[in-house]
Formats: structure tokens, sequence, C-alpha cells
């Protein structure tokens, strides 16, 4: 079996952990900026001012990314590169960088979906409140309008935003991310909320003013638990899992997504919330519940619950020596890439684009100049014929981008993981295929006829 004949395979990136340049060519400053000059912030006191000088040598990887035969590049725009203010003044030559990336992977027979955000919010919008200003929502259509008006011509391809939970939760309530905030749950729900307003707003503007159709997504985080068993009982919990909203945390999916997908919030969070609900006022879930084409979801692992003697989901243990990977000990549970699209599709009802994917390890340059790097194929080889089965099951799975291209600034771990097929030797800029970038280039020329 292999995938549908239409399904997309990509890589994907985040315009801070590759491009560099943070203050070049008219460039504002973004809360990451900010925050990986606070001390303790970030590994080693690292920061993404070079990460992988992306800004200077896209056009290389761009042919990189063509020599490897990469159908799709899913990358993200700088808000602030193009708007160094977040509003108001256009910044020309951020703009045309863009416009010259977009020319480049088409000249390469490479598709591009764009990103619009991907957590390098303008600083100078986050001192006038960032996404606790209810204003933010407009903020980020305007910027949208300017990105739209530029690049819809080409590109086709959309998703608003990536992963609120964690700009929302590791950055106003954790405090784990920039802009570092640790704030009462009121205050983090009111921002979610007006993160939510701001993607309906960045829908809106897309179909009014698109050039080209286009198709629109998000990518949210995956949250999702699997049944121990494929029993009906355990299947049932893990469904009930998946959406639940139990904690005072962002880390849930039915938060984030009914609103966007159902237009409201779901009831369980609506009662555990109660005391700190945000001024959800007339019109605003109609305005976060644009018609999307896709759900994007970012799955990485999931829980595994079983059900209990009221048939409710209870939490099964990992056994101890469980397999992990470098990211804060992330489980490898391949069937995550199966109950996650399934149990989306049958919620939402739309098809399904795993927007990241990924393993992260600590790749090093071999005797013989080579990264080999067998954890990655053994990890993307057993997740990836778990989405396949999902396919075979009947979900419409029609995408799926590798997280990520190339090594590049992972956030507040700086360079301590890598995660990307290609090996980024940092002080030289050197790029080095990793045996797991030619094993994805033959899953992709086989459809995955041999996973």
């Amino acid at each position: 079996m292999t995938f549908p004949a239409a399904f997309t395979w990509g890589v994907a990136c985040a315009a801070y952990q590759v491009e560099g340049a943070p203050a070049e060519d008219g460039k504002g400053p973004s809360v990451w900026d900010m925050f990986c000059r606070k001390p303790g912030a970030v590994w080693h006191e690292q920061n993404g001012d070079t990460a992988c000088d992306f800004y200077h040598r896209y056009a290389a990887d761009v042919a990189l990314m063509h020599e490897l035969e990469i159908p799709a590049f899913r990358f993200s725009i700088s808000w602030p590169r193009v708007l160094p203010e977040g509003i108001g003044r256009v910044n020309m030559r951020g703009l045309d960088f863009y416009d010259r990336l977009v020319d480049s992977l088409l000249a390469a027979d490479i598709t591009p979906w764009v990103t619009l955000f991907h957590w390098d919010y303008p600083l100078a919008l986050y001192h006038r409140g960032g996404w606790l200003n209810r204003e933010s929502a407009d903020w980020f259509a305007e910027y949208t309008g300017v990105i739209v008006e530029r690049l819809s011509d080409r590109v086709q391809h959309w998703m608003t935003q990536n992963e609120p939970q964690c700009f929302i939760g590791l950055g106003m309530q954790t405090g784990y991310h920039a802009p570092g905030d640790q704030l009462p749950f009121a205050q983090v729900l009111r921002a979610a909320h007006h993160a939510l307003l701001a993607h309906g707003r960045a829908v809106q503007v897309i179909r009014a003013r698109a050039i080209a159709v286009p198709t629109i997504g998000f990518a949210p985080c995956g949250i999702v638990s699997m049944p121990a068993r494929e029993t009906p009982a355990d299947i049932t919990a893990a469904r009930q899992a998946t959406f639940s909203v139990t904690e005072r945390t962002c880390f849930t999916a039915s938060w984030w997504m009914d609103p966007v997908y159902l237009g409201q919030y779901p009831a369980e969070g609506l009662a555990l919330y109660a005391d700190a609900l945000p001024d959800i006022q007339d019109g605003d879930m109609t305005t976060i519940a644009q018609p999307l084409d896709f759900v994007g979801v970012n799955i990485y692992n999931g829980s595994v619950v079983c059900a209990g003697p009221d048939g409710r989901p209870v939490s099964v243990p990992l056994p101890p020596g469980y397999p992990k990977t470098m990211q804060d000990f992330w489980p490898i549970t391949p069937t995550a890439l199966y109950w996650g699209p399934r149990f989306l599709y049958e919620r939402y009802g739309l098809p399904i684009v795993i927007t990241e994917n990924g393993h992260q390890n600590a790749d090093i340059i071999s005797l013989d100049g080579q990264v080999h790097d067998p954890q990655r194929i053994d990890y993307l080889h057993r997740y990836l014929r778990e989405l396949r089965r999902a396919a075979e099951d009947g979900v419409p799975v029609s995408g799926y981008f590798q997280w990520c291209f190339t090594d590049n600034f992972e956030w507040a771990m700086g360079d301590a993981i890598r995660v990307g097929l290609v090996y980024t030797d940092y002080p030289t800029q050197q790029r080095i295929p990793k045996d797991s970038a030619y094993w994805y280039r033959d899953v992709i020329r086989t459809q995955g006829a041999g996973l």
C-alpha cells in the first residue's frame, strides 16, 4: 500500500529558528530577540542571531531541497521583518526576502506553504499589551493583508498560527518561552481568546484578498491519547481523553480546536474555567470559526489510557526504560500518528495534514564525514507506517511535513538537540544531509510503499 497520489510530502522550518539577521535590512525586534537576552532563559545563553543564516543562504538550501526531491516547504514569515513596529510602516526589504524565497521555491518545483505566525511576535506590539490587547486581532489582520497582497499570486497554501498552546501556554503561563511571562490563568485565557480571534480575522483577510484560490488551515499541537488495547472500551476512553479539558493548562486540543472548527468552546472547559473566562463578545465565535480547508496538527507523541471501571479514561504509565527522544525525554509513541488523525477527522470532518513530526537526537559528524542517524530513520519509519494505516482505514490524510529540514535554533534549548534531516555545522554553516534525508527522499519517491 502507498499514500494517496495527491499526498503532499514536505519539510518545515520557522523564521526565528533559521533566518538569523535579526536587525538586518530594517527588521524590527521580536519577543524572542528580547527573551534570548534574559540571563538563563536559553541553554548556554544562546540566541537566534545567526541560527542557520537562512536569510543569506536560502538559495543554497532551496537547491538542496530540490536535490533531495522535497515537493513542499512549510516556512513561517517573520512578522517584525515585514512590519518592524508590527503595524503601519512596511519594510519593503524584508518583504522582498520572502518574495525571492517564494520565487526560488517555485523555480525548484517546490510548493510553498506559508505559516503567518510561528512565535516571533513584534516587540513593539508586546509593549502595547501583545495578545492581552484585544486589538491584537486587528494587528494580525493588517499584517496578514500585507503578506497576502504580496505573495498570494504564487502562494496558495496558508496556515495562520503555529502551536498557540506554546506561544500562549509556554510564553505567558509558565514563562518557559518568549516573552517569558507568568500570568494569572484568567489573563492567559484572555490572551488565548485574542489569538483565536486573530486566527479568524486572518482567514477572513486571506479569503477576501488572495489572488490565487487559497487552501487554509492552522497548526496547533496535537494532544493525543491512545488506547492501551484496541478494544471498543479503550478506544472510546482514548477519544474522550484526547478532547478532554481537566486541568488549568493550555495544553489541550479542544479548547483551541473546537472554537475554530465547531464554533464553540468545549463545555467541559467552560465549566472548569468558569472563574477565569475571557470576555467573549457577540460575534467572536463566528469570527473565530471561519471555514477552513484542512486540520493541521503537530504530533510528536501521545499518552496511553485505558477504560476504567466506569468507562472513563485512566492513564497507563509507560514502563521503565521506555524509548524516548532527547526533547524533554519525549516518549516514542508511533500510534499517535494513527489515533490522532483518526480522532481529529471523526470530530472535525476535514482532511488531516501533519504539519510537524520528527525526531530529536544528538547527531554528530562521523569519522567518514557523514551523519548517520539510524534512530531518526527508525522513528520516522514507525510513525509514517501508522499514518499510512490511518489513510488505509479511511482517514483523509493529505500531507506530512517533517520537522525539520535543517538543524536549527531549538528555542529555549538552543543547539542542545538536533532535529533536522540535514546537519548544520554552525561554525561553518556547512550543510550535510543525514542518512535520514536520503531515506526520506526514497519514501517520497515510492509514496511510502516500502514502509
